[in-house]
């Protein structure tokens, strides 16, 4: 029984879709067809798609865009031929990808096109990311987004911008990992990575240019359970500048209700930072961010207060964790030593989960102040969020009592 279980993930599936696709947007005579090809990989001598969709037993096809201009009011889709994650180069197969593998792949590139200028990974699960961070080293980047949460990050999908190094690729060997994707690998990078016979490498030259991505929009489609579909347009960051932010403000019952404290240039470039790596993340959610690192993220969630709170509760669990394994290599949760567990918990009580000075991060508006105070309470220093509730004058009272500073997005940034 238990091998007919193993088996189920090791079986790929043949696929039943045709080797093309047309999509037409039909208005009277008017029509505009977007064309796409079925991409398969040669391995071993036969060609393979996908090896199966989100479970196994789900047939699923990969297609990229190849022809086709579609131009709806002032918005107009990417240009075919641009690829990413919908024409990879595999240069190592392992269990060729399956559907997850790049919807994961997808949306850290996602978030990376909005982080350029420094070394940076993301290390995405369950298309939500567990850790992202910039540095001044790819290796060091790639350290801190695991470290973030290294336990979600076991079997993710780790994305960098950057080419990989051997340093990189030693940090990465060190874990268990389903994808590895990147622009270029250096000389020695591949015979280092090409240890782990089951790992996926994938290679995209375009993340090189990931920035000229910024503002470009595709339609995304979403199935009904009756086959209907609804569409719509991609959504775009607006706020990707300081100057785009602006410092809260409100009106309430005839009185005018400001923030009292301009972010510092550290609160700046965090706040922009979450606020994009925000981009990427299932809503409801609520994330923390300190010195361009992912200090707790919370997603999916229904009430906005719960998720600051799930995302509080991950900083703490994550940072005893990484203490723990830094210093004695072994699991928070496996370590038996009580003592030394309490050493730990003390330790991660005392700088509140690594959340002093954090920032806090939140996709949508704060009905009520009890959100904020949980970042508060932890001793976070700013908040950035879109604005627009009717109770944003409690926030803002609740930040001035603090001394915290927040800022506005005008903007929401859902995704589901």
């Amino acid at each position: 029984m238990t091998e007919d279980l193993k088996k189920m993930y090791r079986t790929v599936m043949d696929d039943h879709f045709p080797s093309n696709m047309e999509i037409s947007f039909v208005e009277g005579d008017e029509r505009q067809t977007l064309f796409y090809e079925k991409v398969g990989w040669i391995i071993e001598g036969i060609k393979k798609g996908l090896r199966y969709g989100e479970n196994p037993g789900q047939e699923a096809a990969l297609y990229r865009l190849i022809n086709g201009n579609l131009m709806l009011g002032e918005t107009r889709t990417i240009q075919p031929g641009r690829y990413l994650a919908s024409d990879i180069e595999l240069l190592q197969s392992g269990k060729h990808p399956g559907k997850t593998n790049l919807t994961d792949t997808d949306n850290a590139l996602n978030i990376l096109r909005y982080l350029v200028g420094k070394p940076t990974a993301a290390i995405v699960k369950h298309n939500n990311p567990c850790g992202v961070a910039r540095a001044d080293s790819l290796e060091e980047a790639y350290t801190k987004a695991n470290m973030a949460d290294r336990v979600a990050a076991f079997g993710g999908c780790i994305a960098l911008n950057s080419p990989v190094d051997k340093a990189t690729a030693e940090a990465i060997n060190q874990q268990y990992a389903e994808v590895v994707v990147a622009p270029d690998f250096e000389e020695g990078a591949m015979d280092i990575l090409a240890q782990k016979k089951n790992l996926r490498v994938i290679g995209i030259a375009n993340i090189s240019r990931l920035q000229t991505f910024v503002g470009e929009r595709f339609v995304d489609f979403k199935s009904l359970i009756d086959g209907g579909i609804i569409a719509q347009w991609s959504f775009v960051p607006q706020a990707r500048t300081r100057e785009d932010l602006r410092l809260a403000e409100c009106e309430h019952k005839g009185k005018t209700y400001r923030i009292k404290r301009e972010p510092a240039d550290r609160e700046y470039a965090d706040m922009l930072f979450g606020w994009l790596v925000e981009s990427g993340i299932t809503s409801n959610s609520v994330i923390y961010v300190k010195d361009e690192v992912t200090v707790g993220i919370g997603t999916g969630e229904q009430d906005r207060v719960g998720v600051a709170e799930i995302a509080r509760d991950k900083a703490y669990r994550k940072l005893a964790d990484r203490y723990c394994f830094e210093a004695l290599g072994t699991p928070y949760n496996e370590l038996n030593d009580d003592e030394k567990k309490k050493e730990f918990d003390h330790k991660v009580a005392k700088e509140k989960g690594g959340l002093i000075k954090a920032s806090m991060v939140s996709d949508a508006f704060f009905p009520f102040r009890d959100g904020v105070d949980v970042g508060i309470s932890e001793g976070i220093s700013s908040v950035i969020q879109p604005g627009g509730s009717l109770n944003d004058y409690s926030s803002i009272e609740a930040c001035n009592e603090a001394n915290v500073t927040m800022v506005y997005t005008g903007q929401r940034s859902f995704k589901h």
